[in-house]
């Protein structure tokens, strides 16, 4: 049994830094698009088309012609986009993490996916907890993605935090 395991781990090819990066970056279109669409959509049916615009594209509107109530209104406005944005976010890379595709669409573009350490899939809390670590931590400096170029499995610090690594197919 030992041998195959380490026969399976042999065959495995790491992800490495910039592939990935490229990957992320086709994923934050796919996912950015639609969403900033959404933060419009918000925006406008809020404050309503030209109240809607100015208050996106005037940043002097704020301060010289905006009342207290608009202001609070914009407030709310701007929370539910980002609650909206966030929960999107979770959905599409945890989701697509966990699903039979092993990665987002930027991934398999690529020839990605992402397993836990014994090349397995993973589940939806597991892609949850590697989602936030990757958005609130590895962020950071960009130190939790540079940490890839110097551990085994190429694996960012979300990676180790989730137990995952990504593997070319």
């Amino acid at each position: 049994m030992g041998n195959y395991e380490t026969q399976q781990e042999q065959k495995r090819v790491y992800a490495g830094f910039w592939i990935r990066f490229v990957a992320s970056l086709l994923d934050s279109i796919i996912v950015g698009i639609p969403i900033a669409i959404i933060m419009i959509i918000i925006m406008i049916s809020v404050f309503g088309a030209a109240v809607g615009f100015d208050v996106l594209l005037d940043p002097a509107y704020m301060e010289n012609e905006m009342t207290d109530e608009q202001a609070l209104l914009f407030i709310g406005a701007y929370l539910l986009s980002i609650l909206v944005s966030f929960i999107l976010t979770v959905l599409y890379y945890a989701g697509m993490h966990a699903s039979k595709w092993q990665g987002t669409v930027g991934k398999k573009l690529l020839g990605l996916i992402v397993t836990d350490i014994k090349g397995q899939r993973i589940s939806f809390w597991r892609a949850f907890g590697r989602y936030l670590a990757m958005a609130f931590l590895s962020s950071i400096f960009m130190i939790g993605y540079i940490i890839a170029a110097f551990t085994e499995k190429k694996q960012s610090l979300h990676d180790l935090i989730a137990g995952t690594v990504v593997l070319k197919k």
